[in-house]
């Protein structure tokens, strides 16, 4: 993959370079600030870009306000963020084009190596992956008109795990049932969210983003 890096702490910034680079990956880019990410981006069209949510100068939601701008420049543009603490705002915003293509981990995962890089590859590939702390924290915010209040707990279950980025093979050893049971569950979750028929990955991603933006 052709990666584009913006993180303004040089050590770390450094270290995704080496990370990427070392697993067989190309990194086209790697900037310090807003404005130089949407330029990479533009430029380079990567296949995915790992963006800082706090960048100079205020320090607060210049990667996200940057990641947001690209994508719309380059509509689509796969964005892995990463954040030293869950900002829910910031989660809302980047699923808020609902086009998929977007991750949010918190910077600890970056130390669980393979969890890290499988994200990097599912996000690349039109995903949608969030950090299991980021996905606790918008429940929470879930509001009393929950279209989600026809689901069972079993089936808010595996929308959940569905929305740590999650295969229905995954959900199902997790869960310690037959991968059947998650299908059943899975179609259960389209027709009482009402997703009619379409191709299963795009239906997937609108559950999960319906499931979070609730």
């Amino acid at each position: 993959m052709r990666v584009v890096i913006a993180d303004d702490a040089v050590l770390l910034r450094e270290g995704l370079i080496r990370l990427v680079e070392e697993n067989g990956h190309t990194v086209v880019s790697a900037v310090g600030d807003g404005p130089s990410l949407v330029e990479a981006i533009k430029e380079h069209r990567p296949d995915v870009s790992i963006v800082d949510v706090r960048m100079p100068p205020s320090h607060t939601d210049e990667g996200l306000r940057a990641s947001v701008e690209a994508r719309t420049a380059v509509p689509g543009s796969p964005i892995l963020v990463l954040s030293q603490y869950v900002e829910v705002s910031y989660a809302d915003d980047l699923l808020a084009d609902r086009r998929g293509a977007v991750g949010y981990l918190l910077k600890d995962r970056v130390a669980l190596v393979g969890d890290f890089l499988d994200a990097l590859g599912r996000v690349a590939d039109g995903g949608t992956v969030l950090d299991p702390e980021v996905v606790a924290q918008l429940l929470v915010r879930r509001r009393r008109d929950d279209p989600m209040r026809s689901l069972t707990p079993r089936e808010r279950e595996v929308l959940g795990r569905m929305a740590e980025g999650m295969s229905n093979t995954a959900i199902a050893r997790a869960l310690v049932v037959t991968d059947g049971a998650v299908e059943k569950h899975v179609r259960n979750i389209f027709t009482k969210l009402g997703l009619h028929q379409d191709e299963e990955q795009h239906r997937r991603v609108l559950a999960v983003l319906a499931y979070l933006q609730a």
